[in-house]
């Protein structure tokens, strides 16, 4: 049987949708990487939970940026401020259903308006759904 040379590998793929290792779509690549992943980890990890557990009240007209190492979407970059549209007192669910992916059930209660800095969207104002376990507030540098 002749081998089909038009198909792709998966690395091909991927490479061609630029989530490679050499792409620009990893969500960490603002983000502060731990120091050192192969000694103790319990530091970082109980630094992080504290980080989550310390809870902010926002308003709208508030600006967000993401608190360190918490970032879990694409947007906004990891020290773009956002602006707080609102605040739902009833959280929305994450409708994924695999219970392996990290947005499974996350409770979506904070909405982010923000400005698109790429691709076709570029200069567009969208808002978003996000955890605002996940939040502080903006401080200009």
């Amino acid at each position: 049987m002749p081998k089909n040379t038009d198909r792709l590998s998966s690395h091909d793929w991927l490479v061609r949708i630029g989530l490679d290792e050499d792409g620009q779509n990893d969500l960490l690549l603002e983000d502060e990487p731990l120091d050192n992943l192969t000694g103790d980890p319990s530091s970082a990890l109980r630094e992080r939970f504290q980080q989550w557990q310390q809870r902010h009240r926002f308003a709208p007209g508030d600006l967000v940026v993401w608190k360190p190492g918490l970032m879990n979407k694409r947007y906004p970059r990891a020290t773009q401020p956002a602006v707080v549209l609102e605040v739902l007192d009833q959280p929305v669910f994450d409708s994924e259903r695999d219970a392996g992916s990290p947005y499974f059930r996350e409770p979506l209660d904070l909405v982010l308006g923000l400005f698109v800095d790429e691709g076709p969207n570029r200069g567009d104002f969208l808002n978003w759904h996000y955890d605002s376990r996940r939040f502080q507030p903006w401080q200009p540098d």
